[in-house]
């Protein structure tokens, strides 16, 4: 079962990063390997784990090679916590989650980010763990250059 967890210090607010990781309409713009997104539907919460929030049931369609499969997660938006959590409904995986966690620092904001999954298909499986690591390196680094391109880039 894969996993990732890093942690990232950026220099846009915790509210901008926030922002543009909910954003899940924009994926195929911008995130490696999505080529479609569509959201199902969208419920407010009114009190939760985090204060209030929303429910949001999307579809994403991965492509990587010859495989397109597409998956259908439920993302939670906590916008007071500036946290999101999202966790598998349909498709190839035979568990997904991910959470995202955002902090504002002097400078900028921190990032944490959290992903575990497993394949239902073995060869698909195999062939995502020998890249994992580069996988989740490359759309963390896509998630970076979104925020440069949409809010400015990083000064030097």
């Amino acid at each position: 079962m894969p996993t990732h967890s890093e942690t990232k210090r950026l220099p846009y607010t915790a509210q901008q990063m926030y922002d543009l990781v909910a954003d899940v309409a924009s994926y195929p713009k911008f995130l490696p390997w999505n080529s479609a997104a569509r959201i199902r539907s969208r419920t407010p919460i009114t009190a939760g784990a985090h204060g209030a929030g929303e429910v949001m049931e999307a579809d994403l369609v991965i492509s990587f090679k010859v495989f397109r499969e597409r998956f259908g997660s439920r993302v939670t938006l906590w916008p007071e916590a500036k946290k999101i959590d999202t966790e598998y409904l349909d498709g190839p995986f035979r568990h997904m989650r991910s959470n995202w966690a955002f902090r504002d620092i002097p400078g900028g904001c921190e990032v944490d980010f959290h992903v575990d999954f497993e394949f239902r298909n073995a060869i698909l499986q195999g062939i995502i763990g020998v890249v994992f690591n580069d996988a989740m390196l490359r759309v963390v680094r896509a998630f970076e250059r979104r925020a440069a391109e949409l809010y400015g880039p990083a000064p030097l």
